[in-house]
């Protein structure tokens, strides 16, 4: 089950069985770092394959700008990149950007658990049984979209640290720290919020579907295909 198909099963149980808000907090802390320890090698070779072709296509425009001695352009596939990491930094190399992450995913998870489950309670009515699927679908919108935004400078902060390669002009960090205090003196604040409203876009239908399609037991059909156990 992928990370996000794990956080909607949480959603969904905190539903189903009312929690107080600190509990249903500490749910969303713990599924937040679970998350995190196995996502954050995945994030890492995302951004740097997204680096690569930035590189690649900054060195044909204006050759210049590019530092020399930084890592050369390289097939950008996933397994290239792996294995340079691993030579090159150890298991550690892909673990680039772990604190800023946690600082990202975990807020986020503490935020989007407990809204997505009181929201989705309130569209109940006081009926028994489970919300109708569109109400979960406008929960997982809104309670995503809005944790999204809400740590979307700590996404900033964690780019910036997980971009190994780097031309001339721009910024290296030492670690949150440095990285917080350089965006502040060359780019201001505003710096923090860029991207925020894709990443709000993106986020937003990706949990209203997630919630939907757990709703409607999409997994539980497939599941119930698989041959069973005899006790």
């Amino acid at each position: 089950m992928t990370h996000h198909g794990q956080d909607t099963a949480i959603a969904r149980r905190l539903v189903v069985k009312k929690l107080t808000l600190f509990k249903e907090m500490l749910a969303g802390c713990g599924a937040g770092t679970c998350q995190v320890i196995v996502t954050t090698p995945m994030e890492m070779l995302k951004i740097q394959l997204q680096d690569a072709g930035r590189l690649a296509a900054q060195k044909k425009l204006m050759p210049e700008t590019v530092a020399a001695g930084t890592v050369e352009t390289k097939s950008p596939t996933a397994m290239q990149l792996t294995r340079d990491l691993l030579r090159e930094k150890g298991i550690a190399g892909l673990y680039k950007g772990l604190g800023a992450t946690l600082l990202r995913d975990v807020p986020f998870s503490i935020i989007y658990f407990p809204l997505f489950a009181n929201l989705n309670n309130l569209g109940k009515g006081g009926a028994d049984g489970p919300a109708p699927f569109y109400v979960s679908f406008l929960s997982g919108c809104l309670a995503g979209s809005t944790a999204a935004v809400a740590v979307n400078p700590v996404d900033v902060i964690k780019t910036r640290l997980q971009s190994l390669n780097r031309g001339s002009t721009e910024d290296t960090y030492s670690g949150v720290t440095d990285c917080i205090r350089k965006i502040m003196r060359n780019e201001g604040p505003s710096a923090f919020l860029k991207g925020a409203y894709c990443r709000a876009l993106v986020i937003a239908p990706l949990f209203g579907i997630a919630q939907v399609v757990y709703f409607l037991g999409v997994g539980e059909f497939i599941l119930s295909f698989l041959p069973k156990k005899d006790n």
